[in-house]
């Protein structure tokens, strides 16, 4: 457990992490070094079979520590590439867990905010969320991947008029633009993205299988994408789960499998 972010695994195998930077989760540096260390331990723990992160009942995340940039731009701006290099880093590491991960979110998401929230693979917000990229209003762009995994999310020209405007967007707006799965009372957010989780927290091998060949061939060539999906099939194919899963198919029908994630 770190001073900012802490863990919690239940018997199913989801774990709901829980970023804890009061009043509002700013992104300091610190705090990005925990979150990141915290996806590398997750995508080697046997343990987790899905993820959720949450940023706790009031606010998702407002964003970088705007102090902190400050900072950068007037004294070290030779600092800002490797500083968004780092935060890159860690918003990579979360997007590259083998886990499903479910982005829950409460209030505020904004800027590196909702760059973490978009490494997810799904997002529930409740009716009080705001998700928005406002750097242009600080003469800055989104510099934790905003610009590169919004686009590919929600199109690129809903993504050009988030990150121009710099506007916030509530999550009903959010859910038919396709930047947000489901939209839920802030008192079931939590509950609403671990049961969401938990849907997926059945066959983590085959999941994690699944999601490497869905992101790494997303917006490649079909090509590339088809010979990469058919080496990961046959890698499935090598596992105890699978031999598992077919046999109880055969056995008992359709998903009744007991797995045992190798």
């Amino acid at each position: 457990m770190s001073e900012h972010v802490s863990v919690t695994t239940d018997a199913e195998g989801v774990a709901t992490v829980r970023l804890d930077h009061p009043p509002v989760n700013a992104l300091r540096q610190p705090v990005w070094a925990q979150l990141h260390a915290v996806a590398r331990d997750l995508a080697v723990d046997r343990t987790a079979t899905s993820v959720v992160l949450w940023g706790g009942p009031t606010v998702f995340a407002a964003g970088a520590d705007v102090a902190e940039l400050a900072g950068v731009a007037e004294h070290e701006p030779d600092a800002a590439a490797p500083l968004a290099r780092s935060v890159q880093d860690a918003v990579r590491a979360w997007a590259g867990l083998p886990q499903v991960v479910v982005a829950a979110i409460d209030g505020y998401a904004l800027g590196a905010g909702c760059e973490l929230a978009l490494a997810a693979d799904f997002r529930v917000a409740a009716t009080n969320a705001q998700l928005g990229l406002p750097e242009v209003t600080l003469g800055l762009l989104p510099g934790a991947g905003g610009t590169q995994r919004l686009p590919r999310l929600i199109g690129l020209t809903r993504a050009k008029e988030m990150i121009y405007s710099g506007d916030f967007y509530d999550a009903h707006a959010c859910q038919a633009m396709g930047l947000v799965d489901a939209v839920v009372d802030p008192e079931e957010t939590l509950e609403a993205a671990r049961s969401l989780a938990r849907r997926y927290a059945r066959a983590p091998v085959a999941l994690a299988l699944a999601k490497q060949a869905i992101d790494q061939g997303a917006g490649g060539d079909l090509e590339a994408g088809l010979a990469r999906e058919s080496r990961l099939f046959a890698a499935a194919c090598a596992t105890q789960d699978a031999r598992i899963g077919l046999r109880s198919h055969l056995d008992a029908g359709p998903g009744q499998a007991t797995f045992v994630r190798r």
